[in-house]
């Protein structure tokens, strides 16, 4: 029996179908502890706290975009003035909130064993996840 004759469970599985979720989280990783390695207020206390801090920003940034692309979808379709406003009212708190719940997220599960800082290191913080993660997409070829 070879490799891909094997059954595989469903987490192999899962991440066999979606390797660009796997490299995300690498290069969060990657990202999360050059944070923790030059700026004071991001502490992480051992690497497999990055790692798991890295899994759940993932989920979390894939949520929020996902949301974020939803209202702008609503924004595009939206035929008055006021559905426009609200949409973009909408896009606004769920840009500002996700940082606010990310970091109360990272505080529930990880108490003070890590830190992500506060708002504006954090929001550093998610914006250099989000490019470094479009940078290696593109790298591999796949639409970021």
């Amino acid at each position: 029996m070879t490799e891909t004759d094997r059954p595989r469970g469903p987490a192999r599985a899962w991440l066999a179908a979606r390797p660009g979720d796997v490299v995300d989280v690498f290069v969060y990783v990657v990202v999360l502890n050059l944070a923790v390695e030059y700026f004071p207020a991001v502490i992480s206390e051992t690497f497999t706290l990055s790692l798991l801090t890295a899994l759940l920003l993932k989920v979390a940034l894939e949520v929020v975009l996902r949301l974020k692309g939803r209202i702008l979808a609503r924004h595009r379709a939206a035929t008055t003035t006021a559905g426009k406003l609200l949409a973009v009212a909408a896009l606004w708190a769920v840009a500002a909130g996700s940082k606010l719940v990310v970091l109360w997220l990272v505080d529930l599960v990880f108490g003070d064993d890590v830190s992500l800082g506060g708002f504006v290191p954090v929001t550093v913080l998610v914006v250099c996840l989000l490019l470094s993660r479009a940078g290696v997409r593109r790298l591999l070829g796949e639409s970021a």
